[in-house]
Parts: structure tokens; C-alpha cells; sequence
């Protein structure tokens, strides 16, 4: 089993390798099992994301990104006032901190999410 890192996020590889101790026979079995128990995760997620969001469009990408990039600009903005004087942040100040950048990791894992079920076949995507 590989694991990507990517960003903050460890995602552990999902695709089937199937044990070395099987005949290649019982390997085709298994494979087969897999690809339906996968086949039916996509078709779930299918039904359900469609239903809940409907379509994608440029629209929603784009209300997420800029969402993300005012999260940014807030936390880095925080950032940066924090420092300003000759004292250390006090800790009341970094905990806001703290939730101005959870606030914009949120945000942009979100429009990861949109991304990836767009790129799945999770949810078809339209121009706006």
C-alpha cells in the first residue's frame, strides 16, 4: 500500500493489489469483487453529490477560490498586524490567528473536494 503526501494531507493509494499467496485465479476472483465494491462506492457518491450539488460550473470553482483567497489574505493580513510592534503576539491573538487559518485551509480543501469530484465523474461539470 503507497502513501502520497500532498500539502497536509496523507491519502493512502486505493488501488487493489491483491495478495501474492493466491493462485492467479483466485486473484481474478478478488479483482472482480474489488471493481464492483468500487464500481458501487462511484455510483454512490454519483447519486448522492449529484443530488445535493446538482451540476458543477466555473461559478462554484470560482466562489470557492476567491473564498480561499480572502481567508488567505485575512489570516496573512493577521499575521503581519501581530508583528507589527515590538512585542511578542499575546496567545488570545494567536489562537484567532490559529482560527483565521483553519478557516482558510477549510476552504480550500473544499474546493480540492469539488475538484476531485469533478475529476471522478462524481459530479458533471457545465460552463456557467
Amino acid at each position: 500500500m503507497s502513501v502520497m503526501r500532498t500539502a497536509s494531507t496523507r491519502r493512502v493509494s486505493d488501488h487493489f493489489e491483491p495478495e501474492a499467496m493466491l493462485d492467479p485465479q483466485a486473484q481474478r476472483r478478488l479483482r472482480g469483487q474489488m471493481e464492483r465494491i468500487d464500481y458501487t462506492a462511484f455510483a454512490s457518491n454519483r447519486e448522492v453529490i449529484g443530488h445535493v450539488l446538482g451540476q458543477a460550473d466555473g461559478a462554484m470553482f470560482q466562489r470557492l477560490a476567491v473564498a480561499a483567497a480572502q481567508a488567505r489574505a485575512r489570516w496573512v493580513a493577521q499575521a503581519l498586524a501581530m508583528t507589527d510592534g515590538p512585542q511578542p503576539p499575546d496567545p488570545v491573538a494567536v489562537a484567532k490567528l490559529a482560527q483565521l487559518r483553519a478557516g482558510f485551509e477549510e476552504l480550500t480543501a473544499a474546493y480540492e473536494g469539488l475538484r476531485r469530484m469533478v475529476e471522478r465523474g462524481y459530479l458533471g461539470f457545465g460552463e456557467a
